[in-house]
């Protein structure tokens, strides 16, 4: 199974971006031993129209577009679900056990993510009520599943 980070943006060069690229490489190290093929990021261009309503559909359909046949789509919204890290964890194991060929995480753009998009997704997480810069939430969602793996491995980093 792959992880898809898809992402609306792109991250500059700055501590986020090696936070973020730190914990991408820590997922996929501790991720082979779980069979997952590789953590993957895929930036999608913001859009430059000039009405919301249009840029969030543009945006929508650049993500739907990278999606592979079959895969669990997560969609990071503030409305979604507050998961802990180990219910995080198993539902991946899930998703791997049941032969999904990826899960694809989507973080949307400033607009947010059209009606269409928002139904495919089979888990919205949720980092709370707050709102956090893209970059952030990016670097946090990588943690998140670097932890996840430690935990489906019985690697110590995580401690609960």
């Amino acid at each position: 199974m792959r992880l898809i980070v898809a992402a609306v943006g792109r991250l500059k060069r700055g501590p986020e971006t090696e936070l973020a690229e730190r914990y991408r490489k820590r997922a996929a190290q501790t991720g082979r031993n779980l069979g997952l093929r590789d953590v993957e990021i895929i930036e999608i261009k913001e859009s430059r129209a000039d009405e919301a309503g249009k840029r969030m559909l543009e945006e929508s359909i650049a993500l739907a577009n990278i999606i592979p046949p079959k895969a669990a789509v997560v969609l990071l919204d503030a409305r979604g679900q507050n998961l802990d890290s180990a219910s995080l964890a198993a539902q991946l194991a899930k998703w791997r056990s049941n032969d999904r060929p990826a899960a694809v995480f989507l973080i949307g753009g400033a607009d947010g993510l059209a009606p269409s998009l928002r139904e495919k997704a089979e888990l919205r997480l949720s980092f709370g009520a707050a709102t956090w810069p893209h970059q952030l939430v990016r670097a946090m969602l990588l943690e998140q599943l670097y932890r996840a793996t430690t935990i489906l491995t019985g690697h110590p980093y995580h401690r609960a």
